[in-house]
């Protein structure tokens, strides 16, 4: 559950699991609309191609303009960002050769709103990327993501822009800036700082070598595991699909005609496809082979694996941080988040991974003691464990999770999700039709406020289908700001629900549906900004803090309000029964054992990894030794093993950065318990309101201490993810 943001906030490699090279960019505005280029720029296309290229030029249109996907294709990509790269750079060399002193207006201002085009074309190039990229595209990634980086680095290390912008935020108090406008001075000072501004020119050139090379490999990275992931494994014979959900098999049935297969059903080697086979299918045989294929992706030896490329990706990570003045990479990632150091990280890791371990032996046992009574002659292996922990849920909660799937009908719970943010915040949903889409999967919702103002486009992308990266992720497309203007925001989400057969409701798993709302809790922070500068706009916050918000969301799906009004039966319209939801909640942390572990141990592996040292690392070994160090129980594996962790290797995005989820998770088991106390519960109007103008709202224009203890009035409560997860004594915050 990643977010692309537009590419990029910061002059500084954060990074995204799509269009990795654009991490890189320096900050560039991304309104759509005003003049974008400077008089005299180097034309590197033909300027008439230009002004028709719909992938270059201002976005027109109404919601402020709107990208004209229908109009683009491959091949406006290219010049596009070559064009709008050569306009970044002269506007840049203006602000250098301006012979007025250093000025936030035409230095810090100037800088961000330098590459107006180059927002445009980055944001369509990652969101194609991510969604419909074909062999053409990933061609041209391959071709274009080293000259990106060469960019990023030609401005983040040019000394005289550097020499200007560190003269205004040394005297920020001096030029009486505002806050926001000091924040944003600190923001681009720091980003080039740490993008190596202040080494020798031969330090300055390796990292900028090193960061085109990173680039490319990214790059490589995702395109081998989606190769990995449009693999599939086929299945003949109806009997082997014993015990999945007719709306399941009946997916399997309409991906197979997808790819033009006559008859039979196919499993994808993307999650969606393979959990519920895992989880309900009686063959144990077809459930080893889905769950083989899956933990394999990018390890399968041959063009598409992806061992060398993580070792050689670690190595020049560690190598970059060294040069940059930091211990390691993990130390470099962390300087400026929440948690501020890798040790602190790891704390918070190491506090739960004990007792979560724990858990997971006693539900092993569980699991094996069911099995060995059913006589089934087996022992659990990691392909057993979501199949056997169903039998113990229905065994010892009567709680059956095929009961609950024929209340989760994907659009009942996109309403659901809507009237929750209506009835929080006063938003309004309208679908509109004249919003071009890239796909036609796409569904395009003009977002807007109680009093009817506009506030943004929402873009919902639901469904799998060749050439969409496997996962759930929000694009944040055009952010909010004020410096330009009022522009609004534009996002989208981004999820890999297997289709319904023609003209049946899509009905999604529980885990699914938090997903779904995880994804909008995203959406909801890029569409809630109220902030000047688009550098410090919505998401563009320290990763550990940039998932709260997300995580957040996910509990309103639990709430009788949601459930009543929107978990109604497929069949019958009835709202899910109350003795059902009883049973759910009373099951609230079952299997907590197994999803905190899977969590966990990639958290740790990635973190470990970025801490080894220089190597040469072989991650299979390191993956094989990791583990064992830490007594990982052998009936399941890591969410993401190496080979397959985008999050992490398919750019710097979240690159020791995969404990965020967990320490937002902590931010989300605090503020949880406070709305729970609430009056009006989850939907008390002052808590909603608090929640709104200080966390959501305020983007990166103050710390993300700052601004959780200004919503809180306190720090947070770390024994409160404890209690959330089952692992301490329930109560009220200590």
């Amino acid at each position: 559950m990643l977010v692309v943001s537009p590419p990029s906030r910061r002059s500084v490699l954060t990074g995204c699991a799509a269009g990795a090279a654009l991490a890189a960019l320096p900050r560039f505005a991304n309104a759509s609309s005003g003049t974008d280029v400077f008089d005299g720029v180097t034309r590197v296309a033909d300027a008439a191609a230009l002004a028709d290229n719909p992938a270059y030029a201002a976005w027109t249109g109404p919601y402020g303009g709107v990208p004209a996907w229908d109009r683009i294709r491959v091949g406006h990509l290219k010049p596009a960002l070559l064009q709008a790269m050569a306009d970044q750079r002269e506007n840049v060399r203006r602000i250098v050769a301006n012979p007025d002193e250093p000025t936030f207006a035409n230095t810090i201002a100037a800088f961000e709103a330098s590459g107006r085009a180059l927002e445009r074309a980055g944001a369509i190039y990652q969101v194609l990327g991510s969604s419909v990229s074909t062999p053409e595209l990933r061609d041209l990634e391959a071709e274009l993501d080293g000259q990106l980086a060469a960019h990023a680095n030609a401005i983040n290390q040019d000394a005289d822009l550097y020499r200007r912008i560190k003269a205004v935020h040394d005297a920020a108090e001096v030029h009486g800036l505002t806050p926001e406008q000091k924040r944003l001075a600190w923001l681009h000072h720091s980003a080039f700082v740490r993008a190596g501004a202040e080494l020798d020119p031969q330090k300055r050139a390796r990292v900028a070598q090193i960061n085109e090379t990173l680039a490319v490999r990214f790059s490589a990275f995702s395109q081998n595991l989606l190769a990995d992931e449009e693999t599939w494994i086929t299945v003949h014979d109806r009997k082997e699909l014993e015990g999945l959900p007719s709306s399941t098999v009946a997916a399997m049935s309409v991906l197979a005609a997808e790819r033009g297969l006559d008859g039979g059903w196919i499993v994808v080697n993307t999650r969606s496809s393979v959990d519920p086979v895992l989880t309900y299918a009686a063959d144990r045989d077809l459930r080893r082979r889905v769950w083989t294929a899956f933990v394999n992706r990018g390890d399968n030896g041959g063009p598409h694996d992806n061992k060398a490329l993580i070792t050689e990706i670690l190595a020049l990570r560690h190598e970059r941080a060294r040069l940059l003045g930091f211990e390691s990479h993990a130390h470099w990632r962390l300087q400026n988040t929440m948690a501020g150091s890798p040790e602190n990280a790891m704390t918070l890791l190491e506090r739960v991974w004990a007792p979560a371990v724990a858990r997971v032996h006693e539900e092993v046992a569980d699991m094996q003691a069911l099995a060995d009574t059913a006589g089934d002659g087996i022992s659990i292996e990691p392909w057993d464990y979501r199949f056997y922990q169903e039998k113990v849920r229905k065994a010892r909660y009567d709680l059956d999770q095929n009961e609950v799937k024929p209340y989760l009908q994907l659009e009942r719970l996109r309403e659901g999700m809507f009237w929750a943010a209506g009835r929080n915040f006063g938003w309004r949903f309208e679908e509109v039709r004249d919003a071009p889409v890239w796909h036609r999967d796409v569904t395009v919702y003009r977002v807007s406020n109680a009093d009817g103002s506009h506030r943004g486009l929402f873009y919902f992308d639901p469904f799998a289908r060749s050439g969409k990266r496997s996962g759930a992720w929000m694009n944040q497309i055009r952010s909010q700001e004020r410096f330009a203007g009022r522009i609004d925001p534009l996002v989208s989400n981004n999820e890999n629900f297997v289709r319904a057969a023609p003209g049946e409701p899509v009905l999604i798993s529980w885990d699914d549906a938090a997903t779904l709302f995880h994804e909008f809790g995203h959406a909801m922070h890029g569409l809630a900004s109220n902030v000047q500068y688009p550098a410090l706009s919505g998401t563009a916050v320290p990763g550990d803090f940039l998932e709260f918000p997300s995580q957040m969301w996910e509990l309103w799906l639990r709430t009788p309000e949601i459930l009543s009004r929107f978990a109604v039966h497929v069949d019958t319209g009835a709202p899910i029964p109350a003795e059902l939801v009883r049973k759910m909640e009373n099951a609230r942390h079952f299997n907590q054992g197994f999803a905190t572990v899977e969590f966990v141990a990639s958290a740790l592996m990635d973190m470990r990894y970025h801490l080894a040292g220089p190597g040469p690392i072989d991650p299979e070994t390191f993956e094989r030794e990791t583990l064992a160090q830490l007594g990982m129980p052998g009936a399941l594996v890591m969410r993401h093993r190496s080979p397959q962790f985008a999050h992490v290797f398919s750019s710097d995005a979240y690159s020791a950065g995969y404990y965020s989820y967990l320490w937002a998770d902590t931010l989300v088991a605090d503020a949880g318990e406070a709305f729970a106390r609430a009056p009006g519960g989850f939907y008390d109007p002052e808590l909603s309101r608090r929640y709104f103008d200080v966390a959501l709202t305020a983007g990166n224009t103050r710390d993300a201490a700052e601004t959780y203890r200004a919503f809180m009035g306190r720090d947070p409560d770390p024994a409160a993810l404890l209690r959330a997860r089952g692992f301490a004594s329930e109560g009220a915050a200590g």
